[in-house]
């Protein structure tokens, strides 16, 4: 199973405070346990929301929104990707994470949908194409 884990924004991430070394070092540890246990697929931190932009969708208009974004807890700092056995490996991996803001913090896990979550609606075909983009981003 692949699950998403989300580091939520800050008024500190938003700001653009960039962390400590010390913090950087400890993180770099843990980073290191995730892949070392075969967990970690991916990972990094965003630029705060203030360089970021958003494209809403109506119907065929496509409208560009410039940030920052107002709403800081419901934005992302940064993420990993993890393959795991299941959710509640995911909680335990999360549970040995270095707080990587001061104060209170929030991580958020979130299964990642595989082709089988579609049902049949993922038809042969789609899974094909699929199954074909995957193999060229593994390149």
């Amino acid at each position: 199973m692949r699950f998403m884990v989300i580091e939520k924004a800050t008024e500190e991430s938003e700001a653009g405070v960039m962390p400590s070394t010390e913090l950087l070092t400890e993180m770099g540890r843990y980073n290191e346990k995730l892949v070392k246990a075969g967990v970690m697929l991916a990972g990094e931190g965003l630029q705060p929301s203030s360089k970021g932009a958003r494209v809403r969708f109506s119907g065929k208009t496509r409208t560009v929104i410039d940030g920052p974004f107002a709403e800081t807890k419901e934005l992302i700092a940064g993420y990993w990707l993890w393959q795991v056995k299941s959710k509640e490996e995911a909680i335990e991996w999360v549970k040995r994470c270095p707080n990587p803001m001061s104060g209170e913090f929030e991580i958020e896990i979130r299964q990642v949908l595989e082709a089988d979550d579609f049902g049949v609606e993922f038809t042969p075909e789609l899974r094909a194409q699929e199954e074909r983009l995957r193999a060229e981003l593994a390149k």
